[in-house]
């Protein structure tokens, strides 16, 4: 945890102008400043910062709040990651209570020792250094993504044995173990270190630089408490930054072209680890609601894969659209060439998720064939049906046109529900929300809970609440909490406050159901009121102090 005091100095010395001025452009406006509402659209200033009061208020949509809060809002973090965020444009440096040192070395100091242990490594092999500058990656650009080389396997071993942490490195795959030996999983590959969100080396990823058909080219660490492949972005932790400020993120479909496209000034790219877009993808895709550009090989591979990613992003009803960089090309090689500009202007004209997805569906059928046009027509239906009314009529005569049918042949169908792991990212019992949220950012206040709080507490945040209490922090859910709109940390003391109303009110219900129960007999009733009106006596005492 960042300490009290630390975050308590960091708002004394910070200078909320500054703050702010480096996401929006403000002018002075008398002895405060202005600017347009970044959380809502206006074409007249109504969003007011005070430099005395050290805070913003719009009265267009009503926002208001310090440094921090803006930055929770605008970057869509939760409270500790802001207030790092702010300590980082202030150059101010934070401390930690022992607690979380403790837990950070537990969880992730290995997994940093050993992408050091793999960058050594190749700073001692020319030939792997050789290979990556034949690929056109830069000195720097190695440095920046902390690149590396995992020699031959037994190294690997007793490094991890010289810190005392073969099981460890097992459980969190860097090694492997069969009935026979325990091995290194990325012998003789060029290292990638994979990183989570904040900046912490999760996994790696690994590169043969040899041609062999019996081995996979790329292969990945394998799912542990830190590594799930399906909820990480290769170099998000480097590209957030860019991405927030543009508003848009590139995902590419390799490490390679992330490198390279940074090493060219585009540096809101990303990767997906070797597996599709996933819903699982979401929570950071919707972080600062960015633009989303797919930008895919033009192979059959990538086409499928470009497909599938527009047909979920347009349920999802997020802008954006595809690219598909010609003659088989990859980003990566484009860069290489020298092809910079021509990278740029694909970038900024993407084919819109929807027209692409609907394309894709006619390409994938001879529509010479009666039937075959048929099963497009009806797969085209099926795609319909998760988009929004509005998408719909708006591609309903792109369709009709694209298969040369009458657009009567098109019959649109209802919206599906949006689905339970697509929660939008605005609860509607901000209560709840902020119980979770001031819980897993405080420690202290989780464990003064649990002796009030059950899951029947939460009616709208009970799957996340459950998260918390099973100490799952990655949980999709419980992350996508901490990225909505309305997630705020409250003080201890209104946090205190609000539980103790909430589980009063609790037992008050409870003991009306109670009485108009006529199942229970009398002493059951007269035992089951007594003891909830202890527990209301003692939450009355105890807020009176």
């Amino acid at each position: 945890m960042i300490t009290k005091e630390s975050i308590e100095a960091l708002k004394n010395s910070l200078d909320i102008v500054a703050i702010i001025s480096h996401y929006i452009e403000l002018k002075r406006a008398g002895i405060n400043y202005s600017a347009c509402c970044p959380f809502h659209g206006e074409k007249t200033p109504s969003f007011m910062v005070s430099p005395s009061r050290g805070s913003y208020h719009c009265f267009g949509c009503g926002v208001s709040g310090d440094a921090f809060s803006f930055v929770m809002e605008y970057e869509k973090l939760s409270f500790a990651e802001s207030v790092e965020k702010v300590a980082s444009l202030c150059g101010f440096t934070l401390t930690y209570s022992k607690e979380r040192r403790e837990e950070s070395k537990k969880e992730s100091n290995l997994l940093e020792s050993f992408a050091s242990f793999y960058a050594n490594a190749l700073s001692s092999s020319p030939s792997h250094l050789s290979y990556l500058k034949e690929r056109g990656i830069k000195e720097e650009s190695i440095e920046k993504f902390k690149l590396g080389y995992c020699g031959t396997g037994f190294l690997s071993v007793n490094f991890a044995d010289s810190l005392n942490a073969r099981k460890e490195a097992i459980e969190l795959g860097v090694l492997g173990e069969n009935e026979s030996r325990v091995y290194a999983r990325f012998s003789d590959r060029v290292i990638f270190p994979i990183h989570s969100p904040s900046g912490k080396v999760v996994g790696f990823g690994g590169r043969i630089t040899q041609s062999d058909n019996n081995l996979a080219k790329y292969i990945n660490s394998p799912q542990s408490k830190l590594f799930n492949k399906s909820k990480l972005l290769y170099a998000y932790h480097l590209a957030k930054e860019e991405i927030f400020r543009k508003k848009e993120i590139i995902i590419t479909e390799g490490y390679m072209d992330v490198i390279m496209l940074h090493q060219a000034g585009i540096k809101n790219a990303v990767a997906t680890l070797g597996t599709a877009l996933t819903l699982d993808h979401l929570p950071l895709l919707n972080r600062g609601e960015p633009k989303v550009i797919v930008g895919y090989d033009g192979d059959k591979a990538g086409i499928n894969s470009a497909t599938k990613a527009s047909k979920l992003l347009a349920g999802e009803g997020k802008e954006g659209g595809v690219v598909i960089f010609p003659d088989g090309a990859d980003p990566a090689d484009m860069v290489v060439q020298g092809r910079f500009e021509e990278l740029k202007a694909l970038f900024a004209s993407p084919i819109p998720f929807v027209r692409f997805a609907l394309e894709q569906i006619a390409y994938s059928y001879d529509l010479s064939d009666v039937l075959q046009k048929e099963r497009a027509l009806k797969e085209g239906m099926e795609f319909f049906s998760v988009l929004s009314p509005i998408s719909q009529k708006s591609y309903f005569a792109d369709f009709s046109a694209i298969l040369k049918v009458p657009p009567e042949f098109i019959r649109l169908k209802k919206s599906k529900a949006p689905s339970i792991q697509t929660k939008p990212l605005i609860y509607n019992n901000p209560l709840e929300v902020m119980m979770i949220a001031s819980m897993y950012e405080n420690k202290e206040l989780l464990e003064w809970a649990i002796e009030y709080l059950e899951k029947e507490h939460f009616l709208e945040c009970r799957a996340e609440y459950e998260a918390l209490m099973a100490e799952q922090r990655e949980d999709m859910r419980l992350q996508a909490l901490l990225t909505s709109s309305n997630a705020r940390v409250a003080s201890e003391e209104e946090f205190k406050k609000q539980v103790l109303f909430k589980v009063q009110k609790e037992c008050e219900n409870k003991i009306q159901k109670i009485i108009t129960q006529n199942d229970l007999d009398y002493d059951t009733k007269l035992d089951s009121i007594t003891k909830l009106q202890y527990k209301i006596y003692q939450i009355k005492k105890e807020l009176q102090e």
